[in-house]
């Protein structure tokens, strides 16, 4: 006979943060605990930054009707020009102190609480004064992990500052990454947003009752065993890798290109440099001109604005009509937002030229698709570094940060052909599938890490 604990049906309520980049993971999370006999109560801030955001959760909400929702009304916002998508989070931030007659609420009394690594360091407390487990979900690499726990220390120190570009960050003799992978603001003597908030929820994390990271073991060995043997910071909460969060049924149900569907099996290059990277207008003309040249059949999804809310001149004013004429013998162009769970899944797609944002290349690992990677910012040199080093791709490490060089058209063509005539990177690409698909498979060591999750929470 089961005991009346283990009938019991966990209740976990879940608080994304500002963008797409942190909304994904969230979903993704909130369907497979649903899929799992959980209960999940899915807090959603009010206003959202995107259009696409709130089209993301309202088809998220009308396939999964069993997820109850609660709006989170944000305070209101005061003028402000910096990053929308910064801003947002700090506007999040700044009205925490509501949700705890929000969270008090909820019936049953949640026994966990799973937050966004931005707001670590604004609701930890709020939760610790009602009792309530808090849980931080990691939306980026166990590798960006380690700078992120050992960054506070770091900042302090001023070690930073000694290091030229090539120099080897350490922490306590552990060896964490070139200096050249970690993002800009983060050495920049001056404050600005994101370094702050890297710091203060860095300090803060580790107060949670547990770190959830959408990685999977075979991917990220070694950065996982320097973490959980308290290599790069002491006194840890359990840190446990549940990924790759698989595609959840409201992604799935979007209507796939039909362009596609004419084209032979992996023979098409998908472009996309994520939610919220707006390449330069002289970029974008000079990315154009090496698709074509490149030779390989191509989708290509254009962003001109941050925010799409804000991005509304027409595709042949961000491209030039000259450029979209000769585009459309080898590939197609997508301005509004494309579904690249569908795109990536589908049989045609056979590389991804991707900033590497961290779901872009959980994604391609899921979907066995190689990677030529482009890192923009933040985390994704990081990212990028990981994806060479397993295999999943290559990166041309010379192209720099965005806006930093104009990468000509002729060596865009180059490195895409080199991709895409790629066969060896091609077989590992679909190796990594493999062990992605075992990885979160009834017994994998995802599934494990969920299921001790899920048995704690049964028994709060």
């Amino acid at each position: 006979m089961s005991s009346s604990s283990d009938q019991k049906l966990a209740h976990v309520a879940l608080l994304p943060s500002a963008g797409m980049g942190h909304l994904t993971p969230f979903l993704r999370l909130a369907a497979l605990l649903t899929a799992r006999n959980v209960q999940v109560t899915f807090i959603t801030p009010h206003p959202t930054v995107s259009l696409t955001e709130s089209q993301a959760l309202s088809r998220f909400f009308a396939s999964f009707p069993q997820v109850k929702q609660k709006q989170f009304h944000l305070l209101p916002p005061e003028e402000n020009s910096a990053d929308p998508f910064f801003y947002h989070m700090q506007l999040i931030k700044s009205s925490c102190h509501l949700l705890s007659p929000l969270l008090s609420a909820l019936t049953p009394s949640p026994s966990g609480f799973i937050t966004d690594m931005t707001l670590a360091s604004t609701i930890i407390p709020i939760t610790q004064a009602i009792s309530l487990p808090n849980y931080v979900l990691f939306t980026s690499s166990a590798k960006m992990m380690t700078l992120f726990l050992s960054y506070p220390t770091l900042a302090g120190s001023k070690a930073l500052d000694d290091l030229d570009e090539t120099d080897v960050i350490k922490i306590r003799n552990v060896e964490l990454m070139p200096k050249s992978l970690v993002p800009p603001p983060l050495l920049q003597k001056s404050n600005n947003f994101f370094k702050n908030s890297f710091i203060e929820n860095g300090m803060k994390v580790i107060e949670s009752c547990g770190i959830l990271l959408n990685t999977f073991v075979s991917f990220e060995l070694e950065s996982l065993r320097k973490i959980n043997d308290g290599q790069v910071l002491e006194r840890l909460p359990p840190v446990v890798a549940i990924g790759p969060l698989p595609p959840c049924d409201s992604e799935k149900s979007q209507l796939q290109l039909t362009w596609l569907d004419d084209q032979p099996a992996g023979s098409v290059l998908y472009v996309s440099f994520g939610s919220r990277t707006a390449l330069a207008r002289d970029q974008i003309r000079e990315l154009g001109e090496g698709l074509i040249k490149s030779g390989s059949r191509f989708v290509w999804m254009v962003k001109d604005k941050k925010v799409d809310r804000e991005d509304s001149e027409e595709l042949e004013e961000v491209i030039g009509h000259e450029l979209m004429e000769r585009v459309k013998e080898k590939g197609l162009i997508v301005k509004d937002w494309l579904n690249q769970e569908a795109t990536l899944s589908h049989p045609a797609v056979g590389g991804f030229l991707s900033h590497c944002g961290w779901n872009s290349v959980m994604e391609a690992a899921w979907h066995g698709v190689r990677i030529l990677a482009w890192p923009q910012n933040g985390d994704q040199k990081v990212n990028a570094d990981i994806v060479e080093r397993i295999g999943l791709g290559t990166w041309v490490k010379s192209w720099g940060w965005s806006g930093e060089m104009l990468v000509k058209g002729e060596e865009i063509a180059e490195r895409i052909r080199e991709s895409m005539g790629n066969e060896s990177l091609r077989i590992q690409a679909l190796g990594i599938k493999e062990d992605a698909r075992k990885a979160v498979g009834f017994g994998g060591s995802s599934y494990k890490g969920l299921t001790e999750l899920i048995s704690m929470w049964k028994h709060f």
